[in-house]
């Protein structure tokens, strides 16, 4: 049995991944090793990516600056959020406002010394993207639209960081030989881009009561929801652009079978959309964007699949 003490201390512990959101910080670093792996660099062996530990770093800084990220938001929303999630709220409280700056800035610091490193670049990329996270919630995500925008940029500036990695080890004759990599990668990022906003702006709907409270200017706040749902609507079928890049120009292997499947589940997400009016139908589009987010990172493997029944192979191809 465990004392008193270290009963909460693991709530503390437990609280502390929950304001992280530490379930997700796996997911990223593996979106950002198999995107190296599969679309920035399929001619090297992925051994030799895995073990690369100037990646390593890179990978790391990524992942505890957004965690980092994760708990400036959770300052900055901790009113709003006992609104729209009282449980969570809750639990996440169990860890002090001075206690959760304290690791803000021990994982910023973190960050950009691992970054520096690394490359003086390298430090300038994560110097900049820390504050901009910063700027966000801190300003930014109180307004409409741009909020909205920058919370799906931030998002996706991680996979930016290894392709600005694997070019800077490249010659300025050989970036034309890389060219379809960036694109590739490119639009990748836009269908992610698109995916995120639209879960943003799912988000903002879910959460209209908490913003409203809080004299956040949202769209459905200073509009209505049906100009909401029309935006989205219009973002959902953006995503044909960078999907139909990946298809019929570059060579994504099997993944365009999840591709494919993403329209199926927009379709019904887009018919669920226009009679969803309750917090509760919108967290459940809100998770399905998460599902369709998730599976996208696994369904990298697709590109090459081979992974699945050659492992080995694949870690020491030449």
């Amino acid at each position: 049995m465990l004392s008193r003490k270290n009963k909460i201390l693991a709530m503390k512990v437990i609280s502390l991944f929950s304001v992280v959101r530490g379930y997700n910080i796996p997911i990223i670093v593996l979106a950002q090793y198999l995107s190296a792996i599969f679309i920035l660099a399929p001619d090297k062996r992925a051994l030799d990516i895995l073990l690369d530990f100037n990646l390593f770093l890179i990978v790391f800084a990524s992942a505890i600056t957004i965690a980092s990220g994760y708990i400036i938001n959770n300052f900055y929303d901790s009113q709003k959020d006992l609104i729209n999630r009282p449980n969570k709220s809750m639990l996440d409280r169990l860890v002090s406002q001075k206690t959760k700056l304290s690791v803000y800035f021990t994982l910023n610091f973190m960050a950009v010394l691992m970054a520096l490193i690394v490359s003086w670049r390298a430090f300038l990329f994560f110097s900049v993207y820390i504050f901009l996270i910063w700027f966000y919630s801190h300003k930014i995500k109180k307004y409409p639209i741009i909020g909205n925008l920058t919370a799906a940029l931030l998002a996706v500036i991680p996979f930016f960081a290894i392709l600005l990695y694997f070019y800077n080890k490249i010659s300025f004759e050989e970036i034309e030989d890389h060219m379809s990599h960036f694109a590739v990668i490119s639009a990748h990022a836009m269908f992610l881009f698109l995916l995120l906003l639209i879960r943003e702006m799912i988000k903002d709907l879910e959460n209209l009561k908490g913003d409203l409270a809080n004299n956040y200017k949202t769209i459905p706040i200073l509009y209505n929801e049906t100009t909401s749902k029309q935006i989205i609507t219009i973002l959902t079928f953006l995503t044909i652009f960078p999907v139909y890049i990946l298809i019929n120009i570059y060579d994504v292997g099997f993944m365009d079978i999840y591709f494919y499947i993403c329209f199926v589940v927009m379709l019904f997400f887009l018919l669920y959309l226009w009679k969803s009016n309750s917090k509760e139908q919108y967290l459940l589009l809100h998770n399905v964007l998460k599902f369709l987010i998730v599976s996208g990172v696994f369904c990298i493997v697709l590109i090459n699949p081979s992974v699945l029944w050659h492992g080995k192979s694949l870690l020491l191809r030449s």
